[in-house]
């Protein structure tokens, strides 16, 4: 037997962020040219964007300053070559 929907009292607010708005304060994270995430310090959004990077380094990551209205490309830094002993 199905059991009857019930629908709740209140709906819960719908925590939406378009990408057709422009950002006027904050940093952004710009994932291959979509905005994703908006930070209220840029040390937070590259925090994440760090992160992110070196999870899924295929992907082009930018941090959006909307005060200013520049984007920085995220970059992992370069890897420690380790040297290869030759056998003899």
């Amino acid at each position: 037997m199905k059991k009857p929907l019930t629908m709740p009292e209140e709906m819960q607010p719908r925590n939406i962020t378009r990408a057709d708005l422009v950002l006027i304060e904050g940093f952004g994270l710009e994932v291959d040219g979509r905005m994703k995430t908006v930070f209220p310090t840029l040390q937070a959004a590259e925090k994440k964007a760090r992160a992110l990077k070196a999870e899924f380094p295929m992907l082009q990551i930018k941090v959006y300053d909307a005060a200013e209205k520049t984007r920085t490309l995220v970059e992992l830094p370069p890897a420690k070559a380790i040297p290869i002993e030759e056998g003899n």
